[in-house]
């Protein structure tokens, strides 16, 4: 088993998003684990040290067939000595997915139910033991927030974090945490899903500070790419050597691009994109297409 290292984290400058006097940075949380990379550890690292407070047996989470958050928690399971259980929304498929597999892999006993049963977090009534501690999906709560809070950058240096969104937590930490004087700035990764800005409010301890959200560049919606963004991540790692996922950093790191393109931020601007790791997703697409 790998360990997980928080001190390998670095900030690397991006020369080739550094135009229309704009500095730009990425923070590489992705190198602090090869499964349990990025923003995942941060978010369920508070949990963890519940669960083991109330001297708990097994983690029980939520998650869909390729959710990073489910692998993340088994492996880190596994590491902490716990069992893990992943209640997975749909129905049981013939094949299942890396996501699915590698999670298996790593001990978790999985557990399918309905799309509506999901929605509603009906959980199995077999499950609902005193040894069970629960996290909720993508580790969404106050508990996931404060862990995100604890991520370590140089405050003082950038005017504008930018970060992308699944569950609003990574948001609602960064802002939470930050310098008074710096914005944070999301990318949603979900089509048309307004209620995220609510998600972040309810987490936040200012509830005066401001929620930004982006909704322009989820690329269809979960999970979903086009021609144009694959283009895009074999592009920005010839350039930069850093590996993107097609289903967050890659659109978030594409937004921030595209928006200093489009001179969205003012000149003088130091911007800090988070990378959030994750790139197991990537073994769901086609061999050969990507060059990483």
């Amino acid at each position: 088993m790998v360990s997980i290292h928080e001190d390998s984290i670095t900030t690397d400058r991006i020369e080739t998003f550094c135009k229309n006097e704009v500095e730009v940075y990425t923070l590489r949380t992705d190198k602090i684990h090869p499964v349990v990379s990025g923003n995942k550890w941060f978010k369920l690292k508070f949990y963890f040290q519940q669960a083991l407070s109330q001297n708990a047996k097994t983690i029980v989470t939520f998650g869909g067939a390729y959710s990073n958050h489910i692998v993340a928690t088994a492996y880190a399971c596994k590491l902490k000595g716990l069992r893990s259980i992943g209640i997975i929304r749909g129905e049981e498929p013939k094949n299942y997915s890396h996501t699915l597999t590698d999670a298996m892999n790593y001990g978790m006993q999985l557990h399918f139910i309905s799309r509506e049963n999901y929605k509603g977090k009906v959980i199995p009534t077999e499950l609902v033991l005193p040894e069970n501690y629960f996290i909720p999906e993508g580790g969404y709560g106050p508990l996931g927030a404060a862990g995100m809070a604890t991520l370590n950058y140089d405050k003082t240096k950038f005017t504008t974090v930018c970060c992308s969104i699944g569950s609003g937590t990574m948001m609602a930490g960064l802002t939470n945490s930050k310098n008074k004087s710096s914005e944070i700035l999301g990318i949603s990764i979900l089509k048309n899903n307004y209620e995220l800005n609510g998600d972040v409010y309810r987490l936040l301890t200012d509830k005066n500070e401001p929620v930004n959200i982006i909704h322009d560049y989820h690329f269809g919606g979960y999970a979903k790419y086009n021609d144009g963004l694959i283009r895009f991540m074999n592009s920005f790692y010839e350039s930069t050597g850093i590996p993107t996922d097609f289903v967050y950093s890659a659109k978030l790191f594409f937004a921030i691009n595209d928006l200093i393109n489009k001179e969205y931020f003012k000149p003088g601007s130091k911007i800090l994109i988070i990378h959030c790791g994750g790139l197991q997703g990537n073994f769901s697409l086609p061999k050969g297409t990507l060059i990483f």
